[in-house]
């Protein structure tokens, strides 16, 4: 089939995220040191964010209620109103943060959207991701935007039939194999995997070499004349 829509993710994609949480996640460390070791924390919070998926999504936001979840747990109770409060400001200055785009980013979609239907999906809070579109000054190109609360199979498929795409002409671009990369691939799409270099522990994931519709490209510098080669 031809290929007809781009998808593209947005974090780690089309802008930095993952380094703000790991800063943040660093404050944070600081900010228990008393109470336990740095692996502990790790540990601890990663847990306390696998465990709160369900209830709180994706995104800042719900970083930040499992940090103070986690500062509650360490220090059984004890935690200060002064370390909260900290935590608290914490996950604010991130939802302030500027946008900063990744290397082509603004080139490849402006790029694709002259001859492809290029779609926004994205996971994560609804007001956070509309900011960050708006501040990245890429939001006109889109053809259409969508942030869901995950991105599994069905969720990709639905979004492929709203938009008129039939999976097999589809193409998802993004920096996470387990979130981008494969549900595309099991709906009939093709997945292509844009290293960034830090990549969050839960959406870690083996690569699926050798499957017939995955590649992977150093940059989205690559990506024109990749999708171009489909003809």
């Amino acid at each position: 089939m031809t290929l007809t829509t781009i998808g593209f993710d947005a974090d780690d994609t089309l802008w930095q995220n993952e380094t703000f949480f790991r800063l943040t996640q660093d404050r944070f460390t600081d900010l228990l040191a008393d109470y336990a070791g740095q692996d502990h924390l790790h540990d601890r919070l990663l847990a306390a964010e696998r465990r709160n998926l369900g209830h709180y999504g994706f995104g800042v936001k719900g970083f930040t209620l499992s940090m103070i979840e986690t500062a509650i747990e360490v220090t059984e109770g004890r935690v200060p109103a002064r370390v909260i409060s900290e935590i608290m400001a914490a996950g604010r200055d991130m939802l302030a943060h500027p946008i900063e785009l990744l290397p082509h980013a603004q080139a490849a979609v402006q790029a694709l959207a002259a001859s492809h239907k290029v779609l926004l999906i994205t996971k994560g809070d609804l007001l956070d991701q509309e900011r960050k579109l708006a501040q990245s000054g890429l939001g006109d190109l889109f053809h259409g935007v969508e942030i869901v609360s995950d991105k599994k199979p069905v969720v990709y498929a639905q979004i492929f039939a709203r938009h008129g795409t039939d999976p097999g002409q589809a193409m998802m671009v993004g920096n996470s194999i387990k979130s981008d990369v494969l549900p595309v691939l099991d709906v009939g799409g093709w997945g292509v995997h844009v290293p960034h270099g830090i990549t969050w522990a839960l959406e870690q994931a083996d690569a699926p070499l050798g499957h017939p519709r995955f590649i992977e490209i150093a940059d989205l510098g690559a990506l024109p004349d990749l999708v171009a080669e489909f003809g």
